[in-house]
């Protein structure tokens, strides 16, 4: 696979990456972890992210080295997806019908499931549907980013994430979206493949403890 071209940061970034770190002091997170909470801040303009995402580094490390290998990106929505800007992001919610008991959401998590397989990347930034029915299939990820929003099974499909085990980003409260589902997987995406390891293993925690 060949390397992406360095990435050119437009200065309007770099003033919001200026004004973020000067409210928020990230220096200590380790790596990925730095680059997801910023991206989220980056892309919302809300600091709280940093006491409301739940991270894993050794999660984390392991899907960036799927992402920069090629990995398959799986979107909820096509908002997701269109936010996604180094990698085309399947979504097969425009053919998805769904059906008695089944968004379309949770309809468009099948069938992109059977398309890609094991190893994916996937993206819920909108549905928690799509996250509960991603769940009940038992697929085999190299991360799941979980951050859908709504005060109708948001928290409660996030939460689910979490017991599950598999590796994962989410967050605890209600809110969510496709804009910060996006950026979290861009942060992977931008980080260059050769970051160095963090010091020592992580447990789930949120950055804020972290902090």
């Amino acid at each position: 696979m060949t390397p992406p071209s360095p990435r050119t940061v437009h200065p309007i970034e770099e003033e919001s990456y200026r004004i973020l770190r000067s409210r928020l002091d990230t220096s200590h997170l380790p790596p990925l972890t730095r680059a997801v909470v910023e991206r989220v801040i980056h892309s919302s303009a809300d600091l709280a992210y940093a006491d409301d995402l739940v991270t894993d580094e050794d999660a984390l490390r392991g899907a960036h080295a799927a992402l920069h290998a090629g990995a398959p990106v799986v979107a909820d929505v096509e908002m997701v997806a269109a936010g996604i800007t180094r990698r085309r992001a399947v979504c097969r919610l425009p053919d998805a019908s769904g059906g008695p008991g089944l968004t379309r959401s949770a309809h468009a998590v099948r069938l992109a499931w059977e398309e890609v397989g094991p190893g994916a990347v996937w993206v819920v930034g909108c549905a928690p549907t799509a996250l509960f029915e991603l769940l009940d299939l038992g697929v085999e990820p190299a991360l799941v980013i979980g951050l859908p929003v709504g005060f109708v099974g948001a928290a409660e499909s996030k939460e689910a994430l979490r017991a599950s085990g598999l590796p994962a980003v989410s967050n605890v409260s209600e809110k969510g979206g496709s804009a910060v589902a996006a950026a979290a997987l861009n942060a992977l995406l931008y980080t260059p493949s050769d970051t160095p390891p963090p010091a020592a293993a992580q447990s789930p925690v949120t950055a804020k403890e972290i902090l």
